[in-house]
C-alpha cells in the first residue's frame, strides 16, 4: 500500500482553491452519502506552530503537541475534518503553489501516519485588499465545503485561534465555534471578549478542545 498523496491541483478563483479528498489514494472517501458532523479547523496555530513570518516550507511546518491525537480522536468518533484556511502567501508571492501543496501534503500524510483523516482543505490564496469572498472572516470557503459535501452547518464546529476563524463561523452559521489558546489565541480572546463575541469554548489546544467537542455533539443535535 502506497503512501502517495496526489498533487493539490484546482484553478485559481474568486472563491479560493482546495485540495480534494477525492484522489485514487488508499485513504481516499469515496462515499457519496452526505456527509457526517464536521469539525471545521484553522491550519496555523490550531493544527501546526504559527510563524510570524509565515510558513513558507515543508520543513517549516511543526504539528502543535496533542494536534495529531486531537484529529485521530476526531476520526475515531466519527466525526469528518475539514480544514479551512487563509494562505496569502500564495498572493503575495512568497510561497507558490506547489510548494504549498508540498506542505499540505506533509500535513495530510502526518495526519494519516498517527491514524487521522482529513477529509478535504479549503484555503485562499488572497491578501487582503484583493477583496474576495473565501478570506475568512468571510463565510465563503465553508459555504464551498457545505456545498460540496452537503454538510448541516448548524450541526458543526469551527475551531480556530484568531477572531477572523469566530467571525468566519458565525457569518457561516456554524453551530459552535472553539477558540483555542495556542497561536495568536490569547490576544483573540481579549478582543472577542471586549467585542462582547465570546465564542461557544475556550480550550488549551486542539486536544483540550476535541475532548470538548466530542462531549458536546451527538449523531443528531448539539446538547
Amino acid at each position: 500500500m502506497t503512501d502517495y498523496i496526489p498533487p493539490l491541483i484546482s484553478p485559481l478563483t474568486k472563491t479560493g482553491f482546495t485540495f480534494s479528498s477525492n484522489f485514487d489514494y488508499p485513504y481516499a472517501m469515496k462515499s457519496k452519502k452526505p456527509s457526517r458532523q464536521t469539525v471545521f479547523l484553522d491550519r496555523d496555530g490550531v493544527i501546526n506552530q504559527d510563524s510570524p513570518d509565515y510558513i513558507k516550507r515543508p520543513d517549516e511546518f511543526e504539528f502543535i503537541p496533542g494536534s495529531l491525537e486531537a484529529i485521530k480522536r476526531f476520526t475515531e468518533n466519527g466525526l469528518d475534518v475539514i480544514v479551512i484556511t487563509n494562505q496569502s502567501v500564495i498572493n503575495r508571492k512568497m510561497v507558490s503553489k506547489e510548494e504549498l501543496d508540498l506542505i499540505f501534503s506533509k500535513m495530510v500524510k502526518g495526519v494519516l501516519a498517527n491514524g487521522g483523516h482529513i477529509k478535504d482543505i479549503f484555503y485562499c490564496p488572497h491578501a487582503p485588499e484583493d477583496d474576495c469572498d473565501c478570506r475568512k472572516p468571510n463565510p465563503g470557503l465553508i459555504f464551498k465545503a457545505r456545498k460540496k459535501y452537503d454538510i448541516d452547518l448548524a450541526e458543526s464546529v469551527m475551531v480556530g485561534d484568531s477572531v477572523k476563524d469566530m467571525a468566519c463561523a458565525r457569518h457561516a452559521g456554524v453551530g459552535k465555534s472553539v477558540l483555542v489558546k495556542t497561536g495568536n489565541g490569547i490576544g483573540a480572546l481579549q478582543t472577542l471578549l471586549a467585542q462582547n463575541t465570546p465564542p461557544d469554548h475556550v480550550a488549551e489546544d486542539l486536544n483540550d478542545a476535541a475532548t470538548w467537542i466530542i462531549n458536546q455533539l451527538t449523531f443528531s443535535s448539539f446538547k
